[in-house]
């Protein structure tokens, strides 16, 4: 049976600020817990409907699926929730292609943004302090594991841009089309905001200025969505370094 103390603990992780103060976060779901547990990661707590994971007992709670509910974030509750530890992020290989996003607020697009970053093999996402937290419920369901294996570090993007030495390219409305311009396998691509786009302190940062061409007769449409976006260009980038 789960305990107030179990409840108001779980309950108080879907805020920023008793994540960041305890320095946990939650996985919902089988597939997602599992794929934390196969990482790095470190378990604090696991509460699960069924006895279908290998832990220590310390820390396997087995409660009811009423229970689940009312824990749960999700309307329809997968088997368990997992408490994890707040992972310490990793040095940024500053050789390799790095992504990075400029007030990206919505937790769907961080997830999939972060999918996609796994999908193309960026190991390095760097986020300005006012994107939406990793570790947000929402973004970690988004992200469906991936997040276990994309370096996600929160920093002041301006000063890391300003002292970066290679190229940084941003995605604009206008700009340079992606499809004929020449693409190198390193540098940073910085993503903007989604109703504003890439602050102006970025921007004048940004080395090259890309842009995704419309193809509709009418373009009347004013933009695509910021994760849309994201898997558009780093598909274009790594066409590119298969075809170098």
């Amino acid at each position: 049976m789960l305990s107030k103390n179990q409840i108001k603990l779980i309950k108080s992780l879907a805020q920023k600020k008793y994540r960041q103060q305890l320095g946990l976060f939650i996985v919902e779901g089988v597939k997602g817990i599992q794929e934390f547990l196969s990482s790095d990661v470190a378990l604090h707590s696991l509460y699960t409907t069924e006895s279908i994971f290998e832990v220590p007992k310390d820390v396997l709670f087995e409660i009811s699926e009423a229970e689940l509910r009312k824990i749960s974030g999700l309307k329809n509750p997968n088997k368990a929730l997992a408490i994890f530890y707040v992972p310490m992020p990793r040095a940024i290989d500053k050789t390799a292609l790095i992504v990075a996003l400029d007030a990206i607020r919505d937790p769907g697009n961080l997830g999939t943004i972060i999918r996609l970053c796994d999908w193309y093999g960026i190991k390095d996402l760097i986020c300005s302090s006012n994107t939406v937290d990793c570790f947000n419920p929402k973004v970690v369901q988004a992200t469906m594991g991936s997040l276990t294996r994309v370096n996600v570090v929160y920093l002041n993007l301006d000063h890391f841009i300003s002292d970066y030495k290679d190229i940084v390219f941003g995605t604009y409305m206008h700009g340079d089309n992606i499809y004929t311009t020449a693409l190198p396998d390193s540098g940073i691509i910085v993503l903007g905001n989604e109703a504003n786009g890439i602050s102006e302190s970025i921007s004048k940062t940004v080395s090259r200025r890309l842009t995704i061409p419309q193809f509709g007769t009418h373009k009347k449409t004013e933009s695509l969505n910021v994760a849309t976006a994201t898997a558009i260009v780093l598909s274009e980038f790594r066409r590119q370094s298969i075809e170098m």
